[in-house]
């Protein structure tokens, strides 16, 4: 553990110190992406939030499309230094490929970490050998001093404190998202996170993907702000069954899905109550499923959280900041 940590240390060491007389800077929290997976859309990208705190940037979750929701930013992506990633469904981790390209084309040579449950390494090696043959080029050009694989670098890292720098604390918790069956290709292979981060100014808590979980109710004690994935099992129950998927699959196949939509996410209401439980001040509403509604504002899964959460709520949107 301690490995892991003394990486990312010696990056933050190396950001420009804020002068000792100044007040910390608030950070900036956007929200890039608020579609859940697996499929596309193209009112939203898919999950992907970003931290800005004194210039420098931190990433949590990568879905498709984040790359494009950054450029729309317009923040330096040249100045990510970090990128969490929750679990490795690819709707969290599908942005991966162009985030590591785009920031390695605006010329970064300092590394860059990637963190994440057991996998994350071997994703990043496989994202890697992908863009290695485009780097090659790069060199060969003299348009690029180093080759990618000098810049980025996966780490798996177990729950607790997993990076600090001189911005931010990010503490992992596993939460409730993956039960995988014994024997199971997955089973025993890696795990579904949730992440606190401890800024200058305030805490933020990403769910990540996950159903009712204690120690994510945990990690979110006393949090100023929770961005939380949130579901509707009978919504997307209906549009499989109007699409013709539930009379295709197998009882097996709808058993399972059903469990992992029940058991493994988190409805509104399940939300409220752990929000309140755990004393949060706001609650922020992203992840969001599939609709039959192309401009569904899903305000009634805000008002649904309200029933039992005396906080503020939003539904977030891409690039709303929070």
């Amino acid at each position: 553990m301690m490995a892991a940590l003394s990486l990312p240390m010696t990056l933050g060491s190396a950001a420009p110190a804020a002068p000792q007389d100044a007040a910390p800077s608030r950070d900036r929290l956007i929200t890039l992406g608020t579609r859940s997976g697996p499929f596309p859309t193209g009112a939203r990208a898919q999950s992907s939030n970003v931290l800005m705190i004194n210039g420098r940037l931190y990433v949590f979750d990568v879905g498709d499309g984040a790359v494009r929701r950054l450029a729309e930013t317009g923040l330096p992506i040249r100045n990510i230094d970090a990128i969490f990633v929750t679990h490795l469904h690819d709707d969290h981790t599908t942005g991966l490929v162009p985030l590591m390209s785009v920031e390695y084309d605006f010329d970064r040579t300092a590394p860059v970490s990637v963190f994440g449950p057991s996998g994350t390494s071997k994703l990043v090696a496989a994202a890697l050998q992908f863009l290695m043959i485009n780097s090659e080029i790069r060199v060969s050009e003299a348009t690029r001093s180093v080759l990618i694989d000098r810049v980025f670098t996966g780490h798996d890292v177990e729950p607790g404190v997993v990076y600090q720098d001189g911005n931010i604390t990010v503490r992992a918790a596993e939460n409730s998202h993956f039960n995988f069956p014994p024997n199971s290709p997955a089973s025993g292979t890696t795990k579904s996170y949730s992440y606190r981060v401890e800024t200058p100014s305030r805490s933020i808590v990403f769910s990540g993907d996950t159903g009712p979980s204690a120690s994510l109710e945990a990690l979110a004690k006393g949090a100023d702000l929770l961005v939380t994935e949130v579901s509707s099992f009978e919504e997307l129950k209906a549009l499989r069954t109007a699409d013709g998927s539930w009379a295709r699959w197998t009882a097996a196949q709808q058993a399972g899905w059903s469990r992992h939509m029940i058991d493994e996410h988190i409805s509104p209401e399940q939300v409220g109550t752990m929000a309140q439980r755990a004393g949060v001040k706001k609650v922020v509403l992203t992840h969001l499923p599939q609709s039959k509604d192309p401009q569904d504002d899903y305000q009634r899964y805000a008002d649904e959280v309200k029933r039992s959460f005396s906080g503020e709520v939003v539904v977030a949107k891409d690039l709303m900041e929070h």
